[in-house]
């Protein structure tokens, strides 16, 4: 039997949503306030969902405790309280949003999981907007515009 659960954290960072080689209007027109310089922040809440079967010794999907010293040195450490233009070297460089965030998320965490399988990383931003990343997200025969 295939089971799921979900496990939640929370992280604080900083960033703006600005192109380089865009001028500072551009950015303030395709961006919004998002593009202001000095930038702003979010409480985000990652919250991960993983499938597979139960242990028969501990009939438990995932050791907890594994998963929670994977996501705080591969997400928390990284991320909290930074400023992802800055502090995070993978994210320098591009526009760090909210789905490229949570495709981030998920590549440092896929195939890493002491047990179980990384299904979907869901980002929340805010209470208004999530970015939601994984497999369950891979449609064969869709064609989307932009890069993964």
């Amino acid at each position: 039997m295939i089971q799921q659960i979900r496990r939640t954290y929370r992280f604080c960072s900083s960033h703006h949503l600005a192109r380089a080689e865009w001028s500072e209007a551009e950015n303030l027109r395709v961006f919004g306030p998002a593009a202001h310089p000095s930038g702003h922040g979010h409480n985000y809440r990652l919250t991960l969902l993983v499938e597979g079967g139960r242990d028969p010794l501990t009939e438990r999907l995932v050791d907890l405790d594994a998963l929670d010293r994977l996501v705080n040195t591969e997400i928390l450490e990284p991320f909290d309280h930074r400023n992802l233009n800055v502090d995070v070297p993978s994210l320098r460089g591009k526009v760090p949003t909210a789905e490229l965030l949570a495709a981030e998320i998920y590549r440092r965490l896929a195939g890493k999981l002491p047990n179980g399988r990384l299904v979907q990383v869901e980002l929340r931003q805010d209470e208004f907007f999530t970015a939601i990343c994984g497999e369950a997200h891979d449609h064969p025969g869709r064609s989307y515009r932009g890069t993964s």
